[in-house]
């Protein structure tokens, strides 16, 4: 039986702050430093304190769905009434998607209107990763997802019950330095730990109820093993 993805866990200098925006952003419950959804993400968000600075363009960021430009327009606006920013990435002129960062430089997108690739999805209509595409099969293969695009380097898992998309963009890859700033807990057990390391994941630690954890590209994450929300 393959782990399940919990949570995903964000560093912050404020995680009250940080919480509170994407509560406002995204219209999810509220459990102290936790966000649960209300939809079909299927997993939670929460915000752990940190005090390492951001150096450097996050692993993973959000991709967020559009129903009309009106609608975008409005995405937009709420996360800049919230406290978000605009950012330059990199991003073309002629690209319709808005690049924008949450109050600590957490980037994500909010993509047009009429997007094919996240047509079935929800509002979190992915998990957009930097990875190769050995780390997609990775992913699939550990939480039992299928894989929807493998394509040109890039790759796409989905769960079978919906919600967003995680995907990997393929190379060039954007150097690690230090620990990233997001990372998921899954919860499993010690025999799917020992699946986890034969699929090429690294053990990196182990507390009392978890076992830090790489995967085939340095990613951080962690499992928990036995029943204790994260």
């Amino acid at each position: 039986m393959a782990v399940t993805l919990h949570t995903l866990c964000f560093a912050a200098h404020d995680p009250r702050r940080l919480a509170r925006f994407w509560a406002g952003l995204l219209a999810w419950e509220t459990d102290g430093d936790t966000l649960v959804p209300h939809d079909d993400t299927g997993f939670r968000l929460r915000f752990l304190p940190s005090e390492e600075p951001k150096t450097r363009q996050n692993q993973m960021h959000f991709d967020l769905t559009s129903e009309s430009l009106e609608d975008q327009r409005r995405t937009v606006a709420k996360a800049l009434e919230l406290g978000g920013r605009h950012i330059d990435i990199g991003q073309l002129p002629e690209e319709e998607h808005v690049v924008l960062a949450d109050p600590e430089g957490n980037e994500f997108c909010v993509i047009e209107p009429g997007n094919r690739f996240l047509a079935e999805c929800g509002f979190v209509g992915a998990v957009a990763s930097d990875g190769s595409r050995e780390v997609g099969y990775f992913w699939s293969k550990a939480l039992g997802w299928p894989l929807v695009w493998d394509q040109d380097e890039e790759t796409a898992i989905r769960s079978p019950h919906g919600g967003p998309k995680i995907t990997w963009g393929g190379p060039p890859f954007t150097p690690k330095t230090g620990q990233n700033r997001l990372h998921f807990v899954l919860h499993g057990s010690l025999p799917e730990v020992e699946r986890l390391v034969a699929l090429g994941a690294t053990r990196l630690g182990a507390g009392e109820d978890r076992v830090e954890m790489a995967d085939p590209d340095g990613n951080e994450f962690s499992v928990v093993t036995r029943e204790k929300a994260s």
